[in-house]
């Protein structure tokens, strides 16, 4: 298993209570060491009891043999500071972004130099959905885009497996540990991912404690679908209800919009404007905003469009933009 030191830091720090990314962009985006490391802790409020040298390489210890367990699923691991650590895509404030992750494939997947599109939507898509979502992928990859998606079942699956099909490759963010893929029905897929030359990359080493964590971890997820993609494209999903369908394509979305991540949509007023699996789609139409409409009629059309689609940064210029 591949990581630095300073990954080991970073994770480290992250241990402590009262340590979020916040902290970690402000104080480790430099490698540091363990001595400064453990100077920045104690002087921190929230620590509470003071931190020693002993006890950080303790911590340390302690994280390497987790990792040894876990070497058969992770390939590596990289924090900021690593030189290879990959850039988000979008704006997003300090608390949001990622400080390390694990991973098993290709990590320059999630280079800025590629064209990353991720593609999201509900767990149980129609026969109709599914084939236009395959043919929407099928000419991003023709286009060159990687295809970034979470795993799930229904269209999650379906963006990775036509991917793959059309001889492109994929990422897969997990809400779990590497060494526990979920949904369990999909391990085969996801060590298919790995075997065709693509990537699965989760912020966690461990399992979630409780139902409560494990929510929080498929929030997380989603936002991570958004800031490693140039654009986001949304197949169909159901808007909020009292069901709690498909949440975690609204969360994405609205993830987008806040970090200013381009969004598509999948959506045909002739054949969609009654089913409830588009009223997400609908809803995010009618915000306007600069939002995408494709659908299987014009996609010869749209598809370069959506293939140069870029996160517009606040308070770059047009010139500053077009080189992210």
């Amino acid at each position: 298993m591949k990581y630095t030191e300073n990954a080991e830091n970073v994770m480290a720090a992250r241990i402590y209570r009262g340590i979020g990314r916040a902290w970690v962009i402000k104080n480790l985006s430099v490698p540091k060491s363990d001595t400064e490391i453990v100077k920045l802790l104690n002087a921190t409020p929230k620590i509470g009891s003071p931190v020693s040298l002993e006890n950080f390489n303790r911590k340390k210890e302690t994280l390497r043999r987790v990792l040894a367990e876990s070497s058969h699923a992770i390939d590596g691991v990289v924090a900021i500071g690593d030189d290879n650590f990959p850039p988000h895509r979008g704006e997003v404030k300090n608390s949001e972004k990622p400080v390390f992750l694990f991973y098993r494939g290709d990590l320059s997947l999630l280079s800025t130099n590629n064209i990353n599109v991720a593609v999201i939507g509900l767990l149980n898509p129609s026969r109709e959905i599914e084939d236009e979502e395959r043919k929407i992928v099928s000419g991003l990859v023709a286009g060159g885009a990687v295809i970034v998606s979470g795993l799930a079942l229904g269209c999650d699956s379906i963006a990775h497996i036509q991917a793959l099909e059309s001889d492109g490759r994929t990422v897969a963010i997990l809400p779990s540990p590497l060494s526990d893929v979920m949904p369990a029905k999909n391990r085969d897929l996801a060590q298919r991912i790995v075997d065709k030359g693509g990537l699965l990359v989760s912020e966690y080493l461990t399992g979630a404690k409780s139902k409560m964590e494990l929510s929080g971890r498929y929030q997380e997820r989603d936002r991570l679908q958004a800031l490693f993609s140039d654009s986001i494209v949304l197949s169909a999903s159901y808007a909020k209800n009292d069901l709690g369908n498909d949440s975690g394509s609204r969360l994405a979305m609205g993830y987008a919009k806040d970090y200013s991540i381009p969004r598509v949509v999948i959506y045909d007023q002739d054949k969609h404007f009654s089913n409830p699996m588009f009223d997400l789609n609908r809803q995010i139409i009618s915000e306007g905003d600069g939002v995408t409409i494709i659908n299987t009629k014009n996609m010869g059309s749209i598809l370069p469009d959506v293939l140069r689609l870029k996160p517009k940064i606040v308070g770059r210029t047009p010139a500053q933009q077009s080189m992210i």
